[in-house]
């Protein structure tokens, strides 16, 4: 199954969409950043979801105790410093003097202790925190104390992590909402504060400098460092339509693209005007994520025999094109630099379409109907979803592929309904090859119930050994450890991988001090 018969958007196709009113060509404000997004900002909330296209929003809006610099590992942010005592069982954390939300309220420490709450309970690394914390409290406005059950090393990189969700501080009032409610009233400390009165949903969403932010000394390196916001305002234009996004890059419109399609690179690439590189060395890796509440995915033997119709070079190349320098196949259950990575299991040899079709019949699948989301305004999502859904077709699923917009997809994903009440079974997407080096962030391989992500897997042997590897002595150890979730993985399939790609982001050429890794507004200016 070939790319460009499921890509709608083409080079050619340049100038047949109406383009949107976002600023006259070639006049670009030296104050003001026009970016368009992955996807529609659909969530606000930063723990509301895990799309990246909310982390990537809240990065800008809140800031976090700690920050991740581009080897992943951990230095102090909004924490002046920390003391550990009582054998690695009593963290003190002292909050910057100064810091402030974007409401004109300090940031206290019962702010701190209220968000990492909330937090906690919904991402997966933050739960591995909470588990071994005896209590949480604030002793003082500016003291934060941590008092666990057994040592935990890994608090910093966990507090400052950058996916899938990040331990964003905000005020107490708001932290205090369950962590199943979304919040809608968006406040923060971070370097630019989010302007709810001009928001547009599916289209606009405008974030303006924080006066009231005061950086930390030195330059920023990724999560960590000066965060210093050089644009006065930041307006994110919605364009879910690849050529109307690429024509208006070359036009001067807007100023950063931050995922255009392979098949307008080239074109991009040829304008002296216009910067396409990558800037997320980690990359993506692609995913199938099957609902494992919902039949005939409920069945580890069903989900187990799609290994066998995967080629992981047919979605690498669907989503940025045919350069071997953009993607790498054979990907595992972990990232391929990491040294948690290992070829243990993983099928090899080409796809056997009719051997899939032996062994679902075996497995005991009778034709059930399977719904299968897409979504029409995420491209490299679409494409995967599309050689996905061929393939399922070809080994005699039957299959309802169901293409909606990024925004519905989302929301439908939450669902744990059958599928004749809005429910779904299977999907394609990808996560963050950051959040792939180990099993403590590693979102899609978590494996407890209904704690976990969407699909909701529950395989006791994977959360069992992930625990081990916390309590692992050394590297050797957690080596030995990943090789075993690796099988364990294979077996019971909580997903897919379908490879790990690079994905080039385009802007224009008088942008400088772009830092390496997620789309990050400071340090950013107009040269």
């Amino acid at each position: 199954m070939h790319r460009r018969q499921f890509l709608s958007t083409t080079a050619a196709a340049m100038g047949l969409f109406a383009m949107p009113a976002i600023r006259p060509a070639g006049a670009a404000d030296r104050r003001v950043l026009k970016f368009v997004p992955q996807a529609d900002l659909a969530v606000l909330d930063p723990i509301g979801t895990t799309a990246y296209v909310t982390r990537n929003h809240a990065l800008m809006v809140f800031d976090t105790l700690y920050g991740v610099d581009d080897k992943n590992q951990p230095h102090p942010q909004m924490v002046e410093g920390h003391v550990v005592e009582n054998d690695g069982k009593l963290w003190r954390l002292t909050l910057r003097p100064g810091l402030q939300f974007h409401d004109g309220t300090p940031v206290l420490a019962r702010d701190v202790v209220a968000s990492i709450n909330r937090w906690g309970k919904r991402d997966i690394y933050g739960g591995a925190l909470m588990a071994v914390i005896d209590d949480l409290s604030a002793p003082s406005d500016r003291v934060v104390e941590f008092r666990l059950k057994k040592p935990f090393a890994h608090l910093p990189a966990v507090l400052g992590k950058g996916a899938p969700t990040i331990a964003a501080i905000m005020p107490e009032r708001l932290a205090k909402t369950e962590a199943t409610t979304q919040i809608t009233e968006i406040v923060g400390s971070g370097p630019y504060r989010f302007l709810a009165k001009e928001r547009n949903p599916g289209a606009l969403n405008v974030y303006e400098k924080f006066a009231g932010y005061v950086p930390r000394d030195g330059a920023a390196n990724y999560l960590s460092g000066g965060k210093v916001a050089h644009f006065e305002r930041i307006e994110w234009h919605t364009l879910p339509d690849a050529s109307t996004a690429a024509a208006a890059l070359q036009a001067g419109e807007i100023d950063w693209w931050e995922q255009p399609t392979s098949d307008l690179t080239p074109l991009l690439r040829g304008n002296a005007d216009i910067r396409v590189q990558v800037q997320d060395t980690t990359g993506f890796a692609g995913v199938m994520r099957f609902n494992h509440l919902q039949k005939p995915f409920d069945n580890p033997a069903i989900r187990r025999a799609f290994f066998g119709g995967i080629l992981q070079s047919d979605y690498l190349i669907a989503a940025v094109g045919e350069d071997k320098a953009l993607w790498r196949d054979g990907l595992g259950f972990f990232h391929p630099d990491s040294p948690m990575a290992s070829k243990a299991a993983i099928p090899a040899g080409k796809p056997d379409l009719a051997r899939v079709k032996q062994d679902l019949a075996a497995a005991g699948y009778k034709g059930e109907r399977v719904v299968m989301l897409a979504t029409a305004d995420f491209p490299v999502i679409n494409l995967m979803s599309q050689i996905a859904a061929d393939m399922f077709q070809k080994v005699g699923v039957n299959l309802d592929l169901q293409v909606q917009d990024w925004a519905t997809v989302s929301s439908r994903l939450q669902s744990r309904e059958p599928i004749d009440k809005g429910g779904w079974s299977v999907t394609c997407n990808f996560a963050a090859g950051i959040g792939m080096f180990n099993p403590a962030a590693h979102s899609y391989l978590r494996s407890n119930g209904e704690k976990a992500l969407f699909g909701w897997p529950t395989i006791p042997a994977i959360e069992q050994l992930r625990n081990d590897w916390f309590d692992a002595p050394d590297l050797a150890a957690q080596q030995k450890i990943c090789e075993e979730i690796q099988k364990v993985a294979y077996a019971e399939t909580p997903y897919i991988p379908l490879g790990l790609y690079y994905q080039p982001t385009a802007f224009r050429a008088d942008l400088t001090g772009m830092l390496k890794g997620t789309p990050l507004f400071y340090g950013l200016r107009r040269a």
